[in-house]
């Protein structure tokens, strides 16, 4: 199921010593990093969770259930998660749509920068928008929440030309759009309102505004008209990339392009290593804190989310292909993180079960739905929490082929699991759990930047 592409040399981690910065910002330090701690949860010896290792089958059986349910026996007409399927929520082929509107004369490479281009700002709208927040489609008058309600409001607003400076090309997004951006149009374009609340409002705001100095100051990667989808010309001629009888590109060099070109859009505030802010980064006590690296474990969620999700594009409308993808992790969020501690694999201690629920009413004191705990992101609970899913999601892909009698010819990618198995899984139990709110069994405070 995963396409066979040339062998080639992948570069090399930075060195964790020389270069923890660099290191923690790197892709491979995630997977590395959260080994540590999968191990702690193997031992049952995590500081905020207790681990029921015989409920690990469980998990995995729900997760063969679910994809056997939808794709049985065509495993290999499953996608790879990414954006493109959010955006066609409810069977409309939004994104294919939206192809046929250009003209026909448009090259594939234009078209490709395109939708890099409502790709990358859809995404990083993409964060917990809360339980209450929806939008209402302007093209059929359904009413969409969470991943598909941001998805089809930011193509929404892409063909409005709200992300574009140029009154010729609505359908781009570039620097000088982004840089005008306020909190307030977004909003309005959200469908914001005191009765549609949205999470991180202003997070989000902030993000796209910083997006736009990001763009602006990496003209080697986005182009002198300063556009995400300008990272297609940067990666092709990349001297890494190999021009075979198909681009091969690899995936540390994608890598590169989005850690380091938007780097600045996260916030200063975050975990930094010798004055390098390190993005979605956190200090984890279950780690040992060693010399510069400290007890820092990276996921860098929304980067990742972001990269498997343009992948798909390129690799739909160019062919362009990745060496290296299996470095992709899975991701650190509520669905699949929820999955865990729905199925039983994972119980929150009880200690920080009573202060999260503290937390949670003094947050939200009027509610009067389905109470879970709730932690800031940076809070020890969420950051292990997060770790030990990238870690047994790496354990379940294995199980979850063998569950499928899948062989290594066959098998599912990471990605694959993710778009059919944990993260529609995580979010079909959640509906089951908690039918009101149909939210993760553990809150999170969302700033508009993480989840």
């Amino acid at each position: 199921m995963v396409t066979s592409i040339p062998e080639i040399d992948i570069p090399k981690p930075p060195d964790r010593d020389s270069k923890p910065a660099q290191y923690l910002r790197s892709i491979y330090a995630v997977r590395e990093r959260s080994r540590i701690v999968l191990d702690q949860a193997k031992a049952d010896k995590l500081n905020h969770f207790d681990v029921d290792l015989s409920k690990f089958q469980d998990t995995a059986d729900y997760v063969v259930a679910i994809i056997k349910r939808d794709f049985a026996p065509d495993y290999s007409s499953i996608p790879p998660h990414g954006r493109w399927q959010h955006f066609e929520v409810g069977g409309r082929p939004r994104v294919t749509q939206l192809l046929q509107s250009w003209p026909s004369a448009l090259d594939s490479t234009e078209r490709t920068r395109r939708l890099i281009d409502l790709f990358l700002v859809s995404v990083l709208l993409d964060a917990g928008a809360g339980t209450k927040w929806s939008y209402t489609s302007k093209e059929n008058g359904k009413k969409y929440s969470r991943s598909e309600g941001l998805a089809v409001a930011s193509l929404e607003m892409f063909k409005t030309g709200m992300f574009s400076s140029d009154t010729s090309n609505p359908h781009q997004c570039d620097a000088l759009a982004l840089e005008k951006l306020t909190a307030e149009q977004l909003g309005k374009g959200m469908q914001v309102s005191d009765s549609n609340p949205m999470s991180g409002l202003e997070g989000r705001a902030a993000l796209l505004t910083r997006l736009g100095g990001a763009l602006r100051s990496r003209p080697d990667m986005f182009g002198k008209n300063t556009r995400p989808g300008n990272m297609i010309d940067y990666l092709i001629s990349h001297p890494d990339t190999v021009a075979a009888a198909v681009p091969v590109v690899p995936l540390p060099v994608l890598w590169e392009v989005l850690i380091d070109g938007l780097s600045s859009i996260w916030p200063a505030t975050r975990t930094n290593v010798n004055g390098v802010s390190l993005g979605d980064a956190w200090p984890c006590s279950i780690i040992p804190s060693t010399g510069s690296l400290k007890n820092i474990i990276p996921f860098h969620k929304l980067t990742q989310w972001l990269c498997y999700s343009i992948m798909v594009p390129m690799t739909k409308l160019m062919n362009m292909q990745f060496a290296g993808a299996e470095l992709m992790t899975g991701l650190p969020e509520y669905r699949n993180g929820g999955l865990l501690v729905d199925t039983g694999l994972l119980t929150l201690k009880k200690a920080d079960t009573a202060r999260g629920l503290k937390i949670y009413n003094e947050t939200m004191p009027n509610a009067s739905v389905e109470v879970v705990p709730m932690f800031e992101p940076s809070d020890d609970v969420v950051v292990e929490w997060r770790a030990v899913t990238v870690g047994f999601l790496d354990e379940l892909l294995g199980a979850v082929n063998q569950g499928l009698g899948l062989t290594s010819s066959d098998k599912l990618s990471l990605a694959q699991m993710l778009e059919a198995g944990t993260w529609k899984g995580g979010r079909e139990i959640a509906q089951v759990s908690r039918p009101i709110t149909k939210g993760p069994p553990i809150g999170i405070i969302s700033d508009g930047t993480i989840f």
